[in-house]
């Protein structure tokens, strides 16, 4: 057993690993980090519940991140307009969430009920998007159904004030720029209370709202929440010392989230490989599984 003295936890060295590892395979597919998923993993196994546990959710992206960021960018399909757009719009959000959770939801019920809010949103777009998939998501389907060895690749068509824009498996997407960046603004917000960086946010909103194909957003999304992440623990780092005569552990339990890192990155690393084998529909309905079971423990603890 391992004592780690900043957030209180006690529990086998191979846990955080092994934990990571598994969420982070079948998440990162879908251009998420598993993050969404690891924090209630703390909060109800481990009962690491206080603010501490969003920051140390975030140092958890630093450290696995790369590794899936990596693999999208070596089949070319990271779409960086993607990334600079979402993570200019989330960096600000994820500072003002940070102030939010530090000093109005210290709560754990409250947090709980916070969190299993959002996923049920997440969850509910994902299911609707399932059962009625947009056509882009139908023909990428088909391609990859009928050839497991098909190389993505995507290649930038426009990026300014007014639209984002690439080209994918012979077709174009455009979407707006204003959108996207204001849409990750408030995600960013989210985020910043939840200890995500808005990656589970942003991605199923990106495929949803603005039609854009799975295959395409998962690099950039894992990108940008990794940028918004190293801001997000840097300020939960730097607000510590302000709030050490409230009681309140602030700063990120380094060497958990570093064990949480190391098992998610080798994770990331193998679902970025792996998803271009997978349907999108097949991603996302495993998503929106999770995320639902989540979702309704939460929120039916909270009222039970």
């Amino acid at each position: 057993m391992i004592d780690f003295p900043i957030s209180g936890v006690e529990t086998q060295w191979w846990i955080p690993l092994l934990t990571a590892f598994s969420i982070s395979i079948f998440t990162s597919t879908g251009g998420v980090s598993g993050a969404f998923l690891l924090l209630p993993f703390q909060m109800s196994v481990l009962g690491f519940t206080g603010p501490a546990v969003s920051a140390t959710n975030m140092l958890y992206n630093v450290v696995a991140i790369p590794s899936g960021v990596y693999r999208y960018a070596k089949e070319k399909r990271l779409v960086k307009p993607l990334v600079w757009t979402t993570a200019l719009g989330t960096l600000p959000g994820v500072f003002i969430g940070a102030i939010i959770r530090i000093n109005y939801l210290p709560d754990p019920r409250v947090f709980k009920l916070f969190v299993g809010i959002v996923l049920f949103y997440i969850g509910a777009r994902l299911v609707i998007n399932v059962i009625h998939p947009p056509a882009t998501d139908k023909s990428i389907d088909n391609q990859s159904s009928s050839s497991a060895k098909n190389f993505f690749s995507v290649e930038p068509l426009a990026f300014n004030l007014k639209r984002i824009g690439y080209s994918f498996e012979g077709k174009n997407y455009y979407a707006s720029f204003i959108g996207i960046f204001a849409l990750s603004f408030v995600v960013g917000i989210i985020g910043g209370i939840y200890g995500i960086g808005g990656g589970a946010i942003i991605a199923p909103f990106l495929v949803t709202a603005f039609g854009l194909p799975v295959h395409t957003v998962a690099g950039a999304a894992l990108l940008g929440t990794f940028i918004t992440s190293v801001a997000g623990v840097g300020f939960f780092t730097l607000l510590a010392p302000f709030y050490n005569h409230t009681g309140l552990t602030i700063t990120p339990d380094w060497m958990l989230g570093g064990l949480f890192g190391i098992g998610g990155a080798a994770g990331m690393y193998i679902g970025a490989r792996l998803q271009r084998l997978f349907p999108a529909r097949l991603i996302k309905t495993i998503l929106a599984a999770c995320i639902m079971f989540v979702a309704f423990r939460y929120i039916w603890g909270f009222f039970s």
